[in-house]
């Protein structure tokens, strides 16, 4: 199983579909702070109240010239219909076989109701214009996420 990646590491490169079907490079992003959160599932309680926090905190992170990119495992189709129905003006990017996950270290092992299973932990990578991680949310608790990521990124 991966390690996570920790801060002052280079972020690892990936190119994944997004909701539009369009391929996305974390090097296209260069320049910019990239929140790159992982999160289960399209439209179920939790990741809606994280993607929507983000949603809220738009142009709070516009400020700090952050994007936000959210990436789970499902497809364009369903990522599109999340991102229409809750009005959310970031990307989300679809990783199916779980290798960018792996690779940042979010796809682990958990126990869920007594149970080991594998499965994506609720987890953010904060990457800075070079390429490092600069900041590492672990088994992120969705409420009150993006206040969190933007009190990180208002302390040096």
């Amino acid at each position: 199983m991966a390690e996570w990646i920790e801060a002052g590491a280079t972020a690892p490169k990936f190119t994944l579909t997004a909701h539009d079907g369009s391929k996305v490079k974390l090097s296209s992003l260069a320049g910019k702070t990239v929140i790159l959160y992982f999160y289960p599932k399209d439209d179920t309680p939790g990741c809606t109240k994280e993607a929507c926090g983000f949603r809220d905190a738009r142009a709070a992170l516009a400020r700090r010239n952050a994007v936000v990119v959210g990436v789970s495992p499902d497809g364009p189709e369903k990522h599109a219909a999340f991102r229409t129905k809750y009005k959310l003006p970031f990307t989300l990017l679809c990783d199916p076989d779980h290798a960018v996950a792996k690779a940042y270290g979010a796809w682990r092992e958990k126990t869920l109701y007594g149970k080991k299973t594998l499965g994506l932990v609720r987890s953010t990578f904060v990457i800075d214009g070079g390429g490092r991680v600069i900041k590492v949310f672990k088994a992120v608790r969705p409420d009150a996420h993006a206040a969190q990521v933007l009190e990180a990124l208002a302390t040096p």
